[in-house]
C-alpha cells in the first residue's frame, strides 16, 4: 500500500475509533454498579488517601462513610464524586489514619475494616517502611495478610494496591533516601515493589499506578517536576507546600487513576467542566489535562 493509501486508510478508521470509544463509555454507565444495588468500596491508608494539606482533606465528607469519624473526606469523596457524574452507584467508605502503615490497618483497625466488601483500595505508607525506607518486606507481609482477611469475608472481592508518587524531599534534599536519583525513581521503585508483592498473593487483584501518572504528567510539561527551584510558569506542582503530600492537584490525579482502574470508565468521560474541580478550584484545562494523563496511564488512549 502507498504512503497516500495508508493515510486515507488512517483517516477512514477515525469515525470507528471515536465510535468505538462511545461504546466503551456506553457500556461503562450501563455496567453492574449503574443500576440496582450500589457496590461497596473501602479506602483504607494513610494521609495520602486523606488528601491532607489540601482542600481534599474536608472535601464533601457527607458524601463517605468515614469508619473513624473524624469528617474527612479525601480520595474516597472525589471517587463518590466523580461516580456520581458518571452514573455509578457505590457505597463509599474509608479508614484512614494519617502516617500509618499498613500493618496498623490490619493489627489496630481489623474490627472497624473485616467486612465483606465489594471492592478495597489498600495505600502503604508513602516509602513503604517508616524505620527503613524503600524496603518492602512489611508490605510483603502486611498487604497478603489484609487481602486474605478481605477475601474470608467476600471471596469475590477485588484488592487493589496503590503505588504512589515520588516525594520531592525525597529526591532532591541530601536526607531522601531517592536523593540524587532522577524524580520519576521513586514512584518507579515503589510501582515494582507492589507488583511482586500482587505477583506473591492470589488475593491482592491488581496495583494502582498513580505514582506513574505523575511521572507522565511531569513529562508532559503539566506538572512542575522540581518543587525547590521554582514552578515552571503555567505548569501544576502535584505536591502541596511540604513537597511531600499532594496538592488538590496532585489528589485530582490520584483519584482519576483509582477511578479510572476500578471501574474502568475512562476519566476523560469527565470533562473539562468536572464538578469536584470546579469545587476544589482546579482549572477547566488542567481538569482535562489530568484526565487524559489518566486515561493514557490506565491504557484507555
Amino acid at each position: 500500500m502507498t504512503s497516500e493509501g495508508i493515510i486515507k486508510c488512517r483517516r477512514g478508521f477515525r469515525p470507528i475509533a471515536a465510535l468505538v470509544a462511545a461504546l466503551v463509555a456506553l457500556l461503562a454507565l450501563t455496567s453492574p454498579a449503574s443500576a440496582g444495588e450500589p457496590r461497596t468500596i473501602l479506602f483504607i491508608g494513610n494521609s495520602f488517601t486523606q488528601g491532607a494539606n489540601s482542600a481534599v482533606l474536608r472535601y464533601r465528607p457527607e458524601s463517605v462513610n468515614d469508619l473513624n469519624g473524624e469528617g474527612v473526606g479525601g480520595i474516597p469523596a472525589l471517587f463518590a464524586r466523580f461516580a456520581e457524574q458518571a452514573g455509578q452507584a457505590w457505597e463509599v467508605s474509608h479508614e484512614t489514619r494519617g502516617g500509618s502503615t499498613l500493618g496498623f490497618h490490619l493489627n489496630e483497625r481489623r474490627e472497624k475494616i473485616d467486612a465483606p466488601w465489594d471492592v478495597v483500595v489498600m495505600q502503604q505508607y508513602s516509602v513503604l517502611d517508616p524505620e527503613r525506607p524503600g524496603d518492602p518486606a512489611q508490605t510483603a507481609a502486611d498487604a497478603p495478610a489484609l487481602a486474605q482477611m478481605f477475601t474470608r469475608a467476600n471471596p469475590a472481592v477485588e484488592v487493589y494496591l496503590m503505588a504512589a508518587w515520588t516525594r520531592a524531599d525525597q529526591v532532591y534534599r541530601p536526607e531522601g533516601h531517592w536523593y540524587g536519583r532522577p524524580v520519576a525513581a521513586m514512584a518507579l521503585d515503589l510501582r515494582r515493589a507492589m507488583d511482586a508483592i500482587d505477583a506473591a498473593s492470589a488475593e491482592i487483584d491488581g496495583v494502582i499506578p498513580v505514582g506513574e501518572a505523575w511521572n507522565r504528567a511531569m513529562m508532559r510539561g503539566i506538572a512542575d517536576p522540581n518543587p525547590y527551584d521554582g514552578r515552571t510558569f503555567g505548569a501544576i506542582d502535584l505536591w502541596s507546600y511540604d513537597q511531600y503530600h499532594a496538592s488538590a492537584e496532585g489528589s485530582y490525579l490520584e483519584a482519576l487513576v483509582v477511578f479510572g482502574h476500578v471501574t474502568g470508565i475512562d476519566p476523560r468521560v469527565l470533562g473539562a467542566e468536572e464538578k469536584a474541580a470546579h469545587e476544589l478550584g482546579i482549572e477547566p484545562r488542567i481538569a482535562e489535562a489530568l484526565q487524559q494523563v489518566a486515561a493514557a496511564q490506565l491504557g484507555m488512549i
